[in-house]
Formats: C-alpha cells, sequence, structure tokens
C-alpha cells in the first residue's frame, strides 16, 4: 500500500496539464500513486495525461464518461486511491520538487489526522506567499479549535483543499466525500465538515504548492447562477453545526462567513448576468431569514457599517446597491 494518493481531476486544462503533470513526475515517489480523473475533457488534454500516466510511477487513470464537475471528480479520486494519506491537486495549478516528500514527512512525524500548508499564489509571473491562518505551525491542535471565534479569520476561512495532506480513515465508510450537488462552494463546506469530524492536525510552513489565479476557465470567473452555489452549501453548513453538540460555540462563525458571503457577492452583483443577479438578491435574502435571529441580529451589529447596511436591506426588502 502506498504511503500517499495524489488525486488530480483534469477537464479542458490542455493549456496548463503539461506543467501540471510535470511538476508530479519531479514528485515522484516509490511510495507514492498519481490518481488521475479525466472529467471526459473535449480537448487534447486526454492525449496529455495518457503521454504522462507512462512516465509516473504507479499511476492510474479514471475516465468519466460525461462532465461531472470536481466534486464528483474528486470523489472517484478518493474511491480509486489506496494511500495511507490523500491529497488533492487541481488540473492548472503544480508543485515545486520535492514539496510531496515535505508534506508526506511531516505529517507522519506529527502523527495526526490531516495538516494544512500555505501556498504560493501564482498570477501570471507574480508569486505571493498565502499563509494559512493557524494559531501554531508544526504543532498538533484540536480542529475544532481552528474554527471559532468568530470575529477572526481562522482555518475554515482558508478554504484550499489541496493545501493539505489528510489520513485515510477520514474516508472510511463513505464518509467526507463532496458535494456533488454544488457546482461551486464545495470546498468550503468540506473544510467545515473536516474540522468538525476530524481528531487532530497541524499546520505546516510549506510553500511548495502553487495555485495558479485568474484562469479564465475557473468557476471563480464565471458570472452565471453556477456562483449562487454557496446558497445552499451554507445551508448545509448551518445544518451540521446545528446538529453539532457544541453548536453554540460554532453557529456564530457560520452565521458570520454565510453573512459575509452574501455582502461579497452582493457586492459583485452589477457583474453576472440580469437572471443570476435577480437570483441572487432574492434568495440571499431568504437565506438571511432562515438563520437563527438572535445570532444573525449579534451578528449585523459587529460586523463593519457597510456590509451591515447592505445585509440589512435585503432582509428589509429594499434594493441592495
Amino acid at each position: 500500500m502506498p504511503k500517499l494518493s495524489v488525486v488530480v481531476p483534469m477537464h479542458n486544462v490542455e493549456a496548463f496539464a503539461e506543467s501540471t503533470l510535470r511538476s508530479l513526475a519531479f514528485n515522484a515517489d516509490p511510495d507514492f500513486e498519481f490518481v488521475l480523473i479525466d472529467d471526459c475533457s473535449t480537448d487534447s488534454t486526454p492525449k496529455i495525461m495518457d503521454k504522462w500516466a507512462e512516465k509516473l510511477p504507479h499511476s492510474v487513470v479514471v475516465r468519466h464518461e460525461k462532465n461531472v464537475g470536481i466534486a464528483a471528480a474528486r470523489n472517484s479520486g478518493i474511491e480509486a486511491a489506496t494511500g495511507d494519506y490523500l491529497t488533492f491537486l487541481d488540473g492548472d495549478d503544480w508543485y515545486g520538487p520535492g514539496h510531496l516528500q515535505e508534506l508526506v514527512r511531516a505529517v507522519i512525524e506529527l502523527d495526526c489526522d490531516f495538516a494544512r500548508t500555505d501556498h504560493v499564489q501564482a498570477t501570471g509571473t507574480e508569486r505571493v506567499i498565502r499563509r494559512a491562518p493557524a494559531r501554531l505551525r508544526n504543532a498538533v491542535m484540536d480542529p475544532r479549535d481552528g474554527i471559532a471565534p468568530a470575529e477572526m479569520e481562522t482555518m475554515v476561512d482558508y478554504p484550499f483543499v489541496w493545501a493539505g495532506i489528510y489520513r485515510r480513515n477520514l474516508f472510511e465508510n463513505g464518509e467526507m466525500r463532496y458535494a456533488t450537488e454544488l457546482r461551486t462552494a464545495e470546498d468550503r463546506l468540506w473544510i467545515w465538515r473536516l474540522h468538525l469530524r476530524a481528531k487532530s492536525y497541524a499546520s505546516l510552513g510549506l510553500h511548495g504548492v502553487f495555485y495558479r489565479r485568474g484562469v479564465a476557465t475557473s468557476l471563480t470567473q464565471i458570472k452565471d447562477d453556477r456562483q449562487l452555489d454557496f446558497i445552499p452549501a451554507y445551508d448545509s453548513l448551518l445544518r451540521y453545526v446545528q446538529a453539532d453538540e457544541e453548536s453554540e460555540r460554532f453557529m456564530p462563525k457560520a452565521v458570520r462567513t454565510y453573512c459575509a458571503m452574501i455582502a461579497f457577492h452582493i457586492a459583485k452583483a452589477k457583474e453576472y448576468e440580469p437572471s443570476a443577479a435577480q437570483r441572487l438578491r432574492r434568495e440571499s435574502a431568504a437565506a438571511l431569514r432562515r438563520m437563527p435571529e438572535k445570532v444573525l441580529e449579534e451578528t449585523l451589529a459587529s460586523i463593519d457599517r457597510n456590509r451591515s447596511r447592505l445585509l440589512g436591506r435585503l432582509l428589509d426588502g429594499r434594493k441592495a446597491a
């Protein structure tokens, strides 16, 4: 059984597939396997993937007969993976040489359920290090302490699932699968569930995973109603938190984060397709009314004036501008 399975979903990323797969070769190890998922690409991605699969040791190629999205593609990778640990890489990102070896060594030494890392944000030729907002580095912590307090940036505000490594037992019995009904924000829900379920974690000061920002085909750049999937994602999150034995501890953070997401999207509503913008305003107002009333009141009283005013207008049924 390999120490690590690297799950790499790909869909129409021919412009980046070579650099992504080449970076896997620079991280190859006899104890690693590479699970490559072709999510029904219609460009040259499958051809590039096959070429590199022949070069990568212990590689597995999974093919989808129809495009099912990144959540389902990651789930396919989880099912195919056999390693003691799993990690994820998106098809347009890449690793620095030796990153995976350092990642595995660190998580084994710390003996925790999962570990998160910093990452390097790549915008054209610009490189910026983004740090995971953990209290400590290279020390084992309680994942629940990485959720609260509500007013601070915490680990659940760092939703980059590929900036981490996860012990296999987290995925046993069908657990920790990605919500396939979500086209966006599935990573945010997954990170919250991870911190509620796992028993131990660590934050590592590694800078070997590179995130390519601003890719035109990324769902973060698309302005149609797929962006609105953050609403069912956070509705699911509120249900998870409500059912938790520490719901009073974590609900203020969940509501505050949900409110921040609504404010973020409403502020950009003019950039969206008209029908998506109308639906955004309507469904955001309904989402606010579904939140626990007392927690919402406390949240609106504690956030900055601009966001509080914007969300208040939605609650009152006035047009948010």
